[in-house]
């Protein structure tokens, strides 16, 4: 009843001229006002906090998901020799870890096209500066964006130093944030550059989600989609449901479906990480869809479109290169488009974005995981998701498909 109440003191046009701040907002709509988030009343979380563990070779990395965003003395106990790295959007999240202690902070600009090496340059000179030594901390706290640069700039840093991410966005949740894959854009290419350098711990609070604007909320649900493909149907079907309530994306979070979904996500992930660290057998499996959607990412212009639109719209050009060649089955392929549509992806090819068939050829010719005389794709199967190679002097099927001459 209080909140019915709030709610309707908060969405009154006349009460809103005479006050500034509603004082019955709950605490994430109190910091999503202040920080220039969409504001709103936050879901009940749902479920208790998950302890996950995982090995990577000799990696380590201990995964929490949890509602709350951790405060620094329950990371570390040596404040004096941590870095913090975020971003604009994630700066109020770091000072609310910081807690009040005199740490090291490095607030980078936000987006794609900020994850470069001169980024990863101003993380380096930030702990340089501050006299931090090998065995200091840095703390990444962010989307995918965030914690592939802070990860490469730890692998890096004075031969490597320790890791611990707050993924707070979930793209970053179901996938970035975990398995160890750090790095970089250069040269007009998507990651590049990069190193294998898995974070010790990864903290998932679900608080985070709760201000994410939608596009960020697409982003994310691109790579669960991935991530469900691969697991097999049962997972996909969870999906469908989040579909019919994805208008409101945070009211996701009250339902213990969603935070299975992230649970199986994560499972899975690193499931394939720990059988296939170096990414030479099932691990690419990973790849679904990266390869037309890092393309068209660069064809696009990097940062023009977020890296889970482009994976969406990467998985529906995978499931007609696999029809096509004879791998997909059509009923799967038509199930897989279909709930991408549901959540609003665009699927139609040439993209709106990026129409110069040739452009997204040619970034397809600098995937780094290209072979020699070796076009590497993943497309749905039966039950998952095979890797097929197509020679590169054999461009025609690519050709039609990304001039939208392939239809399922």
């Amino acid at each position: 009843m209080v909140k019915y109440w709030a709610t309707l003191w908060y969405k009154s046009p006349v009460l809103q001229s005479l006050f500034r701040r509603p004082v019955l907002l709950s605490s994430a709509g109190f910091f999503a006002r202040r920080h220039h988030f969409p504001t709103h009343f936050v879901p009940d979380i749902s479920g208790k906090d998950i302890f996950l563990h995982f090995s990577f070779g000799e990696y380590k990395t201990s995964i929490h998901i949890r509602k709350e965003i951790p405060l620094i003395e329950n990371i570390t106990g040596d404040f004096g020799n941590t870095i913090i790295i975020a971003d604009e959007n994630t700066a109020y999240i770091a000072d609310k870890v910081r807690n009040g202690r005199d740490i090291t902070r490095c607030i980078l600009k936000n987006g794609e096209e900020n994850k470069n090496w001169q980024s990863v340059e101003t993380i380096i000179r930030a702990a340089n500066q501050a006299g931090l030594g090998r065995d200091c901390i840095f703390i990444g706290i962010g989307g995918g964006v965030i914690t592939d640069i802070t990860g490469f700039a730890a692998s890096i840093y004075k031969r490597g130093c320790r890791l611990v991410f707050i993924s707070t966005t979930l793209l970053g949740m179901v996938d970035a944030s975990i398995g160890g894959k750090t790095g970089f854009d250069l040269l007009g290419l998507k990651n590049l550059v990069g190193s294998f350098y898995p974070a010790e711990t990864v903290y998932m609070p679900l608080f985070s989600l709760s201000t994410l604007p939608q596009i960020e909320w697409k982003s994310g649900m691109a790579e669960l989609i991935k991530t469900a493909i691969l697991s097999g149907d049962d997972f996909l079907e969870l999906l469908f449901p989040l579909a019919a309530n994805f208008d409101d994306a945070p009211s996701l979070l009250k339902y213990d479906t969603f935070r299975n979904c992230i649970e199986r996500a994560v499972n899975y992930k690193d499931s394939v990480v720990t059988e296939d660290f170096y990414d030479f057998g099932k691990r690419m499996l990973l790849n679904l869809g990266h390869t037309f959607g890092h393309a068209l990412e660069s064809a696009a212009g990097l940062g023009k479109i977020t890296h889970g639109e482009a994976v969406a719209w990467g998985v529906v050009r995978a499931c007609e290169l696999g029809v096509t060649l004879g791998y997909t089955p059509q009923s799967r392929a038509k199930k897989i488009c279909a709930l991408i549509s549901s959540f609003g992806f665009e699927c139609s090819c040439p993209h709106p974005l990026a129409r110069d068939t040739e452009a997204i050829l040619h970034a397809i010719k600098g995937d780094k995981k290209k072979k020699i005389g070796k076009y590497s794709f993943i497309v749905p199967d039966e039950t998952s998701a095979r890797v097929v190679e197509i020679d590169s002097d054999d461009t025609k099927t690519l050709v039609d498909i990304l001039a939208g001459g392939i239809r399922l």
